[in-house]
């Protein structure tokens, strides 16, 4: 399964295609839609969410409500395009009294993106650099959130900190799979505990007041895995390899550990390893779970946790210097209608990353044309598994 998007920040919309989808798979747009709603939601987002409410249009590859095999090709609509139309026009000349975006952000693509491609006009560079493009993703991801649903997985996130304020947890990566999707969902900070939630939004409070913005940290978690799913023979077929690349492809993202990640370069090897088990229902478990579910590039069949680091939004409302690239003098960097804090947001874009990774962990081991063909490979592979933990 495979995802291409299209689009840019202020164009008329965003796209994306799915390939790859196994036929019979039900797609619900109003499952996305909740997702991309999510996306949009968290304490200290901008301007912008007041204007765009993201909704996800299905275009092919489905009948009946379900997948025949074909491309999916979604879109969303983005609202603002009417006060951009002539800024972005896609064809004709430029406007005489175009306003060129000359003096880049300090942690963005801009400049970088500018000498790469030549560019006299960062505006062409922060248009697809923009996070906007990361709900084409969401709504790609839906796709494969539906089907990881559908085999009995389930993904979710929560914010662990914003700033100095962080989630107090004895045993993190024990707690992690108990807490309850409502809970995190009702915080508007998406944290559990409603005590830091409220010490969360205080900090966003301060730094909008600052014209500051602030990172943080997300943990996403997913339970129902089977074993075995990834690869320890290959390089890329690692899951941690290929689950740390999508986690990276996020705008933002600096930094991701899988279990109690670099703790564990502290630790020795004892309070570290995972003692192995057996229960006479499931098979082999595991007593601790250090690893995060992921042992030798493969899932252990515990809950899979990463653990994602988002450095602070670029635009400031007070910007740092820069340099105007037509003058070459120092000048005060440009400000987009910006957030203060994404990180919410950003937990719901990681989130949509690791399903599409897993899911094409499942398509790999299991099949990939039908959900018929799927669930009896998965059934017959349950029962093999219990059986050799006999």
């Amino acid at each position: 399964m495979h995802y291409i998007t299209a689009g840019e920040s202020h164009g008329p919309v965003l796209t994306t295609i799915v390939s790859g989808v196994p036929v019979g798979l039900k797609i619900s747009e109003t499952q996305i839609n909740t997702d991309l709603a999510r996306r949009q939601g968290g304490y200290g987002r901008g301007g912008r969410q007041t204007i765009e409410t993201d909704k996800v249009k299905i275009l092919s590859g489905m009948r009946f409500g379900k997948s025949i095999g074909s491309p999916i090709a979604l879109q969303i609509e983005n609202k603002d395009w009417k006060n951009w139309s002539q800024t972005m026009a896609l064809m004709g000349a430029a406007p005489k009294d175009l306003v060129r975006e000359l003096t880049p952000r300090p942690g963005h693509a801009d400049l970088v993106g500018a000498l790469k491609y030549g560019a006299d006009d960062c505006r062409n560079i922060l248009e697809r650099a923009s996070a906007r493009e990361t709900a084409a993703r969401v709504a790609a991801a839906g796709i494969a959130r539906e089907f990881l649903a559908d085999l009995g997985v389930e993904v979710f996130s929560y914010v662990v900190r914003i700033g100095s304020v962080q989630l107090a947890e004895d045993q993190p990566m024990l707690a992690a799979p108990d807490y309850k999707p409502l809970d995190i969902e009702m915080s508007e900070v998406r944290c559990p505990d409603k005590k830091t939630s409220e010490a969360m939004k205080a900090a966003i409070d301060e730094a909008r007041e600052a014209g500051e913005s602030l990172g943080g940290v997300f943990r996403v978690v997913v339970t129902g895995l089977l074993p075995g799913l990834g690869d320890y023979t290959t390089p890329t077929k690692r899951l941690n390899g290929q689950l740390g690349s999508a986690l990276f492809s996020i705008p933002a993202i600096k930094g991701v550990e899988f279990g109690i990640g670099f703790e564990a370069a502290s630790q020795l090897g004892s309070q570290v390893h995972d003692p192995i088990a057996v229960n006479k229902k499931t098979g082999f478990t595991r007593e601790s779970n250090n690893a995060g579910g992921l042992e030798g590039g493969m899932t252990t069949g515990m809950p899979l946790i990463a653990t994602v680091a988002m450095k602070p939004i670029p635009t400031l409302a007070q910007p740092l210097q820069t340099v105007n690239m037509d003058t070459l003098e120092a000048e005060e960097a440009s400000t987009e209608r910006s957030d203060i804090c994404a990180v919410p947001a950003c937990a719901v874009v990681a989130e949509s990353e690791v399903a599409f990774v897993l899911a094409n962990a499942y398509l790999e081991k299991f099949g990939s044309d039908t959900m018929l063909d799927i669930k009896a490979a998965i059934k017959a592979y349950k029962q093999r598994v219990r059986t050799m933990s006999r």
